[in-house]
Formats: C-alpha cells, sequence, structure tokens
C-alpha cells in the first residue's frame, strides 16, 4: 500500500512543507522589496531557500523549504523510474531510470549553493515528461495525451517568459508549470499500466 502511493505521499509532503515555508518566510520580492510575506504572484519558489530574505531579515522558512524540496526531489525521482518500467523499450527505459536517479540528487542542489547546478533538474525532468508523451502519443491514453501536450507547453511558457525577461509572469507561470507536472506525474503514475504500452513496444519492433 505505501509503494503504491509512495509518489502521492511525498509529493503531498512537499507541498505541506513548502506551505509552511511561505507562511514563515518574512518578505520582500523583485517587485517590491519591502512586501511582507511570501507573495505566490510575487515571490519565485527559489526565494524560500535564501539564508535572508529579500527584504534583509533571516528566513526563518529555509529549514521547511529545504525538506519540502528532498520530499520533492524523491517523489519525482521514484516516478521516473516507476515509469521506465512501464515503458520498458530499451534505451528509453534507462535514460528514464537515469533522470530518476539524477533527479533525487540535482532537485535538492536548487536549495544549496550550487543552485544553479541544481537547476539542470528542471531540464531532466522536460526530457523525461518529454520522453513519456512520446510514448503515451502512441497509446490509446487519449486523455492523457491532451494532458502531455498542456503540460509541456506550461514549461516552455515558462522559459519563454524568463528569458525574454517578463518576470512578473513568470512568478506566476513557474507556479503553473509545477501544479500541472506535479497532476501529470500523479495521473501517469496511478492511471497507466505497462500493458498501455505494449502496442507502442511492438511497434517499434516492427521498424
Amino acid at each position: 500500500m505505501i509503494k503504491k502511493y509512495s509518489v502521492l505521499m511525498y509529493l503531498i509532503t512537499s507541498v505541506l512543507f513548502i506551505v509552511i515555508a511561505t507562511l514563515t518566510y518574512p518578505g520582500g520580492s523583485l517587485l517590491d522589496k519591502n512586501s511582507i510575506g511570501f507573495g505566490w504572484s510575487k515571490n519565485f519558489l527559489s526565494n524560500l531557500f535564501e539564508t535572508n530574505a529579500i527584504n534583509g531579515s533571516e528566513n526563518h522558512g529555509r529549514i521547511w523549504a529545504l525538506i519540502g524540496i528532498a520530499f520533492h526531489a524523491v517523489g519525482y525521482g521514484v516516478f521516473f523510474i516507476n515509469m521506465s518500467k512501464k515503458i520498458s523499450s530499451g534505451q528509453w527505459t534507462n535514460f528514464l531510470k537515469f533522470i530518476g536517479f539524477a533527479n533525487i540528487i540535482l532537485v535538492f542542489l536548487i536549495a544549496t549553493p550550487l543552485h544553479d547546478l541544481g537547476v539542470i533538474s528542471i531540464v531532466l525532468t522536460l526530457l523525461g515528461l518529454f520522453t513519456i508523451t512520446v510514448s503515451v502519443l502512441k497509446s490509446k491514453l487519449h486523455l492523457l495525451k491532451f494532458c502531455c501536450i498542456i503540460c509541456l507547453l506550461t514549461f516552455y511558457c515558462f522559459f519563454a517568459l524568463y528569458g525574454f525577461g517578463y518576470l512578473s509572469l513568470a512568478v506566476i507561470m513557474q507556479k503553473v508549470y509545477i501544479i500541472c507536472s506535479m497532476l501529470l506525474a500523479l495521473a501517469l503514475e496511478h492511471c497507466t499500466e505497462h500493458e498501455d504500452f505494449i502496442q507502442t513496444k511492438l511497434g517499434q519492433q516492427k521498424i
């Protein structure tokens, strides 16, 4: 029972600790350094991992954010490893396993001085979801096909907004793509079976 719902439990626990971190964040954002508290539409989640808040006060929410991102990392790691067992098509199996184990390490680095290295986990997560999306598109999981595409688009929108300097919109889109990817991960974890991807595997063999 615990193993079956492990991804769900990890992600829910992660969200709970992150919420606690936001409630104890002193204040300050990119738009207003003197603001009070954490603004979901004004602060990036990375602000929660800093020793001091943007307004200069000691960040008492940091410890809760660290715990939250640790559960988040393990949750996604287990998810990709589980999906590698369902999509058993040679090289993609090993690729998803690699992403799973790498995420467990790299996602946590986002909350450390090695933040820039940890950001690679976002790229790996995107590649992992893209790989899974390709297999889903070849399956009969029609609703999940739509969900996968929408989720990938939220990632691309975030990167575009952030890259072009639209930080006020990127802050919001960050939450959108995180929520979408979590919901998609849970849907893929609990609403798919190995049999759903057998046709994909057979089709690849014929080619």
